[in-house]
């Protein structure tokens, strides 16, 4: 796949927010390997996300990775869940 993303680093401020929203490392790492869908926001930046699902209760909501693809090895720049898939996919 072109888009997958397999070496990348992490920002400060991704660190910090995937700490804060409780989204792991592996979440991303997962995301940005082999994507459901590529957005590009502008030039040299664009979201990776694919659909995930919740244990108990279950209930379907998205992972959105926000690359700088535009460097060496790419940035994440932050990243977030939402359930509002409809709004986003």
């Amino acid at each position: 796949m072109a888009d997958a993303i397999r070496e990348y680093r992490l920002t400060d401020h991704a660190k910090f927010e995937m700490r804060r929203r409780q989204i792991s490392e592996t979440e991303v790492a997962l995301v940005l390997k082999s994507p459901q869908q590529v957005k590009t926001v502008r030039e040299g930046r664009k979201i990776y996300q694919s659909i995930f699902e919740t244990e108990e209760p279950t209930k379907d909501y998205l992972i959105r990775v926000v690359v700088d693809i535009d460097r060496s090895p790419p940035e994440v720049v932050t990243v977030y869940r939402t359930s509002k898939i409809d709004k986003y996919w």
